[in-house]
């Protein structure tokens, strides 16, 4: 080597990190751009409707910062209890959920089962379907004075509105699924000689489960329609008889907030029905 050599760096590819938080970043605004900012805009626009009408002298209702201000209370104290049903629309909310949650898995159980009934049995789909078909007519508040008649009680009354509101898209959609099970599933489990309990769970339960789950997503949102509807008549705690009981007051920001919350509690059950869905039938259930 001459003195006039020199010794050449060497040099590394770039780190891949950068890149792959770059294509991070890109994901993620992909996604704001597609999924978040049209609703934001949807729904800021429409505020501004709102907050136009609600400002004009002898407006009917509040303008959205008159109802922020009005229940700012309400939205940092959420948890708050002074007793009784003078309670934050948080333990409002949670009480009228659990309500739900009695009714709408004893729906769950019953509606599937009779699903599986009505789908495997051409006798039981014959003999039960035209009842079920004039039931699921019934409105849900039809039903509470005959439940109140027979419990003598508001909550087992209320949670008996869910469960007969609930079940019916349940029942069908699971029927519909066992028998669009195909034939060649059928003739599989005859050939391995599955018993019943082994058909149930490997060849019906997951050939249905899109059709179960589309009952679901369904039922629950009936469901969380049902109890608002029953608690403005049963009384006591829950986002049902609070928001009664503002009308009664006159409190029409209160409604709004308790309208804003019951949409956003009904939205969130949707999709962790939906999310479980998902992941049971692994993706093949809409979305």
């Amino acid at each position: 080597m001459t003195s006039t050599d020199t010794i050449e760096p060497i040099r590394l590819a770039p780190p891949s990190a950068p890149g792959a938080l770059h294509a991070w970043l890109s994901s993620i605004a992909r996604g704001f751009l597609t999924h978040v900012l049209p609703p934001l805009l949807i729904i800021g626009f429409l505020v501004l409707i709102w907050q136009v009408l609600g400002s004009r002298p002898g407006a009917s209702l509040p303008a959205p910062t008159k109802v922020v201000q009005d229940t700012w209370e309400l939205i940092t104290q959420p948890f708050y209890d002074r007793g009784g049903n003078d309670v934050g629309i948080a333990w409002q909310l949670l009480a009228s959920l659990k309500r739900v949650a009695y009714g709408y898995s004893l729906a769950v159980l019953a509606g599937v089962s009779l699903g599986v009934l009505v789908g495997q049995s051409t006798w039981a789909l014959r003999g039960l379907d035209p009842l079920f078909q004039v039931l699921r007519t019934v409105p849900p508040l039809a039903w509470l004075p005959i439940s109140l008649a027979g419990f003598r009680d508001g909550h087992p009354s209320a949670i008996f509105v869910i469960f007969i509101t609930s079940i019916w898209p349940i029942i069908i959609n699971t029927s519909i699924g066992i028998r669009n099970i195909p034939e060649d599933y059928r003739n599989v489990a005859k050939v391995i000689r599955l018993n019943g309990i082994e058909y149930f769970t490997k060849i019906m339960l997951p050939a249905a489960a899109p059709f179960i789950f589309s009952g679901l997503r369904i039922g629950v949102g009936l469901s969380w329609l049902a109890i608002i509807a029953a608690e403005m008549l049963i009384g006591g705690v829950g986002i049902g008889f609070f928001i009664w009981d503002a009308w009664n007051s006159s409190r029409i920001s209160d409604i709004i907030l308790a309208l804003v919350y019951v949409g956003l509690v009904g939205y969130a059950l949707d999709r962790i029905v939906a999310f479980i869905g998902r992941k049971v039938t692994r993706g093949t259930a809409a979305s």
